[in-house]
């Protein structure tokens, strides 16, 4: 699977919240979400699993980049998240950086900011890295990615 067909491919729970991946590499992804109703809580900021969803999407996706060509899928094994600030109108920013990668795990930083560049949140993401059954998935497979 290339690069434009992993990303077609990214749908499911992240495009409930409106995920949007913008630049994607093994070394760096970043995305962004607006902020609407259906991401916010009871209090009317970001929902903390929202923030945390995204951090593992990117980190997921940023990994898959690598090791899908070898037969190899890319899931979330551990999500470390502190909260700093909180968002509440505007775009939840959201920059990856991978920090390791491993064989069999790979460790990403998430820097997750407001429209005014503010830190609001971050995470450590650990990602395992794992055999696909069958290999790798065919680009042209209705169900690649899914």
């Amino acid at each position: 699977m290339d690069h434009e067909a992993l990303l077609r491919s990214y749908k499911g729970f992240d495009a409930l919240y409106g995920l949007q991946i913008l630049d994607c590499g093994d070394e760096s992804v970043r995305g962004r979400v607006p902020v609407r109703d259906e991401v916010r809580q009871p209090f009317g900021l970001v929902h903390g699993g929202v923030i945390a969803a995204i951090s593992e999407a990117l980190a997921s996706v940023g990994t898959a980049m690598a090791v899908l060509p070898e037969g190899n899928g890319a899931l979330g094994l551990s999500n470390q998240t502190s909260f700093l600030r909180p968002i509440a109108e505007g775009t939840v920013h959201a920059l990856a950086t991978r920090r390791h990668r491993g064989r069999t795990t790979w460790v990403w930083d998430v820097e997750i900011t407001d429209d005014a560049g503010r830190l609001c949140a971050l995470s450590r993401m650990t990602i395992a890295v794992r055999p696909l059954r069958g290999g790798p998935p065919d680009a042209a497979s209705p169900d690649s990615g899914s």
